[in-house]
């Protein structure tokens, strides 16, 4: 009888090239993602993955070709596939891209991106083991760890070496609907604000802010996370949310986006239990991870709740010290 075919080992590689790169590096202080410094993440996590021992790497071919031009050049073992996808110049590509790594079998993403690149990536594919990498400008949920080592814990992972419960945990998301109509998560914060347009791009002015739902309140972070975070602090590894309503109360100095604090007025800052169905005013519109996406309708409800049905995020340090002790001799 013959022997089974070994199943090839994939990583794919998921570049958002407009990440960092928005109007918010005129509006505020947040820094630019060059092209060409995209480039050479891609090429250190390639080599990480490569040094562990992988198949195949995957990317998809988007229009600066960050991907395309970071590989070609390498003494890779792995096969490096490129994958075409009609492109739309929205974050709608970044779907597309995350559903070919999917019909092509992947189930191990390395994604540069903040957290509105993340949330895509995780709504497309909430069962994706992933290393999310920071090259946003909202990086809440996002790692900043070295490139290489991101590589390598993907591609560890990928060849089945982490089995072990506590070197991954699937992230909190705000699951948001707008009637019958919307269907949406969040992967930090779920934003109810009035007096402001869908695709704004602007810093947020506190006086329009209205209400949210944070999955993670953290004063060390930047965004919507520290209006929370600075009253009630509320982990990624808590299975617990925080509402806030926003008016007169405390006042605290947030930082809403790089170098750009404003003082903003909290009425409440109430923890939530996972699972509580929050119902926001029906006005206004929707923010979510930093993005201004949905318009509500008068007549339309507006719910939110906590789970923890994200996609399964690394801890890379813990998957070095494991690989340490368990798997490098």
């Amino acid at each position: 009888m013959a022997a089974s075919r070994r199943k090839r080992v994939k990583l794919a590689i998921c570049v958002n090239p407009l990440a960092g790169r928005d109007v918010r590096r005129v509006a505020a202080r947040a820094s630019t993602v060059t092209h060409e410094a995209k480039m050479d993440i891609v090429a250190r996590i390639a080599a990480g993955a490569d040094a562990i021992g992988i198949d195949e790497i995957l990317v998809v071919r988007e229009p600066f070709r960050i991907a395309e031009q970071a590989l070609a050049w390498m003494s890779l073992q792995a096969t490096v596939t490129m994958l075409e996808i009609k492109l739309t110049h929205t974050m709608a590509d970044t779907e597309a891209a995350m559903r070919a790594f999917l019909d092509q079998g992947v189930d191990h993403v390395v994604a540069l991106g903040g957290d509105g690149t993340q949330r895509v990536v995780t709504y497309t594919a909430p069962d994706i083991r992933l290393v999310p990498l920071s090259t946003g400008t909202n990086n809440v949920f996002p790692l900043n760890v070295e490139p290489t080592i991101a590589g390598m814990v993907a591609a560890l992972g990928a060849r089945g070496e982490l089995r072990a419960p506590h070197l991954a945990k699937r992230a909190k998301i705000a699951k948001l609907n707008i009637g019958a109509r919307v269907d949406d998560i969040g992967l930090i914060d779920v934003v109810r604000l009035e007096n402001d347009f869908v695709g704004n791009y602007r810093p947020f002015k506190p006086a329009n802010l209205r209400e949210m739902v944070l999955t993670r309140a953290e004063p060390d972070a930047i965004g919507m996370s520290p209006i929370g975070g600075l009253v009630e602090p509320v982990s990624a590894d808590e299975d617990a949310a925080l509402y806030v309503n926003l008016g007169p109360g405390r006042t605290r100095r947030v930082p809403l986006a790089p170098g750009h604090l404003r003082d903003v007025e909290i009425a409440e800052a109430r923890r939530l239990p996972l699972a509580t169905t929050v119902e926001f005013e029906s006005r206004g519109l929707i923010a979510i991870d930093g993005d201004r996406l949905h318009k509500v309708a008068a007549d339309e409800s507006v719910t939110v709740r906590v789970v923890r049905e994200g996609a399964w995020v690394y801890d890379v340090g813990a998957v070095m010290r494991y690989a340490t002790k368990h798997l490098f001799n």
